[in-house]
C-alpha cells in the first residue's frame, strides 16, 4: 500500500486515466420511468457511465462477480453475495485472503467464502469467466482498456468513472448499487455511513482543523518525501469532511491525475503546515528517530515534534485507511484515534 493500491508494491508512478464526467452524471436510467428500485427488475436497463465509454445491464444480475480493491464490499453491504471476488494479500490478518470485516460480513449473511481470484500478476480472467457472472464489479479499479474489453466479454462491466484508483467509497456504491437494482438502498448505505464517520470525527474534534499528510518515506533513502495527492482516496477522503489539505499536497494535486508523487528533501520547507505524518512501517515507531535525526527532514515541524502516525504495514488497520462499506464501521474509530494521538 505504498505508491500503489493496497495490494502493490513500492513502484513507479504512472499516470493511468483520462478525466471524465463527474460521478453525479455517471448513472443513466435508459428506461427513464426506472430509477433503480429496490431490486425490482423495473430498475433495468440501466447504463452506467464510466471511463472507457457505457456499459449497459439488461436485467436484474443474479451471479456478481468483483475484481480489485473492495467492491465485494459494496454487494455484500447491500446483502448480496458475490460468487467472485479478488483475493487480499494486503492487510489479511490470518492469511486466507479476505479481510476482517468481510469475514464478519459474510458470517452475518450465513455465506461461504467466494471463489478469491488471485490477482497477483494482473486479473485471472478464466477464474472470473469460471463463475459466470451476470454482471463485473470495478467501479474502484485502475482497469486497463485490454483489461476491461477482456472482462466485457464475460459480461457487462462497471468501470471507474474518472481517474485510475480515484473513486470515493461514495461513488463506488453509487455506480454498483444502481447496477445491481439497488440504487435506493446504495443511498441510504451512504447516509448510515457518514453517519459513523460524522460520529467518531466528533470524538476527535482536535482533527477536525488538522493538515494531514499522508506520505511514504523510504528509510533507505531520505532524499525524497513521497506522498499521496487529493486523487487518492486516503487524503481524498480527509479532504471531503472539511480537513485542510496541506499546501504541498494542494500544490502539487494542482493540474495533475498523479495519485502519488514526491519532491526532493530539500525542499523540506514546503511541509511546514503539516500538523501530522502518516506513514507506513513498523508499528514500533522505529522510524521516527531516523527521521528525526536527517539534517534535512527534522526541518519539518511534524517530525521535529514526533507528530508521525504509522500505520502499521500489511494490517487490516493499515488497510483500512483506504475507507470502504465495510471498513468504516470496522475500524474508523481506531483510525482516527492513531491520527489524533499522533497529534498530542
Amino acid at each position: 500500500m505504498r505508491l500503489s493500491r493496497p495490494a502493490a508494491a513500492l513502484a513507479t508512478i504512472a499516470v493511468v486515466a483520462a478525466s471524465l464526467v463527474g460521478c453525479s452524471s455517471v448513472v443513466e436510467d435508459s428506461a427513464d420511468a426506472a430509477t433503480g428500485s429496490s431490486g425490482a427488475d423495473a430498475a433495468f436497463p440501466v447504463t452506467i457511465e464510466h471511463v472507457y465509454g457505457e456499459t449497459v445491464i439488461a436485467s436484474k444480475p443474479e451471479r456478481v462477480a468483483t475484481v480489485a480493491w473492495s467492491n465485494q464490499e459494496v454487494p455484500l453491504a447491500l446483502g448480496v453475495v458475490p460468487v467472485g471476488m479478488a483475493k487480499v494479500t494486503w492487510g489479511d490478518d490470518d492469511g486466507d485472503g479476505v479481510l476482517p470485516w468481510v469475514e464478519d460480513k459474510l458470517d452475518e449473511l450465513g455465506a461461504e467464502t467466494p471463489v478469491l481470484f488471485d490477482e497477483t500478476d494482473g486479473i485471472d480472467f478464466e477464474a472470473v469467466a469460471d463463475t459466470q457472472p451476470d454482471v463485473i464489479l470495478a467501479a474502484y479499479s485502475g482497469l486497463t482498456q485490454e483489461e476491461y474489453d477482456t472482462l466485457s466479454k464475460i459480461a457487462p462491466v462497471v468501470a471507474y468513472p474518472g481517474e485510475a484508483w480515484g473513486t470515493s467509497y461514495e461513488d463506488m456504491i453509487r455506480l454498483e448499487s444502481t447496477a445491481l437494482g439497488l440504487a435506493d438502498e446504495g443511498d441510504a448505505l451512504i447516509d448510515d455511513l457518514h453517519g459513523k464517520v460524522e460520529s467518531a470525527l466528533a470524538d476527535h474534534p482536535d482533527l477536525a482543523d488538522a493538515k494531514v499528510l499522508f506520505s511514504y518515506i523510504d528509510p533507505s533513502d531520505f532524499s525524497q518525501i513521497g506522498f499521496y495527492t487529493t486523487l487518492d482516496t486516503r487524503p481524498g477522503f480527509l479532504a471531503d469532511l472539511g480537513l485542510p489539505v496541506p499546501a504541498v499536497v494542494a500544490e502539487e494535486s494542482e493540474g495533475t491525475t498523479d495519485f502519488y508523487t514526491s519532491v526532493s528533501a530539500e525542499e523540506a520547507d514546503r511541509f511546514a503546515d503539516v500538523d501530522v505524518f502518516v506513514t507506513y512501517g513498523d508499528a514500533s515507531g522505529s522510524i521516527i528517530p531516523q527521521l528525526q535525526a536527517d539534517p534535512l527532514l527534522s526541518q519539518i515541524p511534524a517530525i521535529a515534534e514526533g507528530r508521525i502516525a504509522i500505520l502499521e504495514e500489511s494490517t487490516p488497520l493499515a488497510a483500512s485507511a483506504n475507507p470502504s462499506p465495510l471498513s468504516i464501521g470496522w475500524g474508523i474509530d481506531e483510525y482516527f484515534a492513531l491520527l489524533a494521538d499522533a497529534l498530542g
